[in-house]
């Protein structure tokens, strides 16, 4: 299989306007973690934007674990919003530091729940994709492929990483990096290629976003010193 087979083939069942919601949303979702390696709050209304049109993206391509997490994502958004506002001296930066060994059993917490609720959600999709009705939808866990396994555990993955992120600690970027290398195959194989290789430009950004926030929590505890 060739690039054209991978990244254009697809669109050409796609209609403009699906081409350019995908693409509109993910120069936002690029600008917001641009806007998150600075540390600067207008990540979120930049990343709202994003996230809601990728709700009705990934809910047309079946994808129910990344249109939840984007639902929760706009959700998260706002309450990171208004967290990192009552944190920010100048209501545009703020300070981070590291995880507590009581957030991170937070973060296990979740990323277990999470597993849970999405591998719940697929099992109900048949009935989902049916319109809400049970006739003749088989509910269970047989209709999943592999983007769909990967969809659950990314899903948990990322759902860490924003709560992480609200907190303004610097493990979150671990999270989003582990999370963007599953994403760019699994979106290639749901024939998404924008957002598969907004996924690799997020993996690159996350890696300079977690190097930037632990070298300016050094110097911010340095200058203290």
């Amino acid at each position: 299989m060739n690039l054209y087979d991978l990244f254009i083939k697809p669109y050409e069942v796609y209609t403009n306007v699906q081409i350019f919601l995908e693409a509109l949303a993910a120069a936002f979702g690029m600008l917001s973690v641009f806007l998150t390696i600075k540390k600067n709050i207008w990540l979120y209304p930049t990343g709202i934007i994003s996230t809601l049109i990728y709700v009705y993206i990934l809910f047309n391509f079946g994808l129910l674990g990344d249109c939840m997490i984007n639902v929760y994502y706009t959700i998260m958004s706002v309450y990171g919003w208004i967290l990192w506002n009552k944190n920010s001296e100048d209501h545009i930066h703020v300070d981070v530091t590291y995880a507590t060994r009581e957030e991170w059993v937070y973060s296990f917490l979740l990323f277990i729940l999470s597993i849970i609720l999405v591998t719940i959600v697929y099992y109900y999709k048949p009935y989902i994709d049916n319109q809400f009705s049970m006739d003749g939808a088989n509910l269970g866990l047989d209709h999943l492929d592999w983007a769909n396994w990967l969809d659950v555990l990314t899903t948990s993955t990322f759902l860490v990483g924003m709560w992480l992120m609200a907190k303004r600690r610097i493990e979150n970027w671990i999270f989003w990096i582990i999370g963007d290398l599953i994403c760019i195959p699994m979106f290639i194989y749901k024939g998404l290629g924008i957002t598969s290789v907004q996924y690799l430009v997020f993996t690159i950004m996350a890696i300079m976003g977690y190097v930037s926030w632990k070298k300016s929590f050094k110097e911010k505890n340095t200058t203290k010193s």
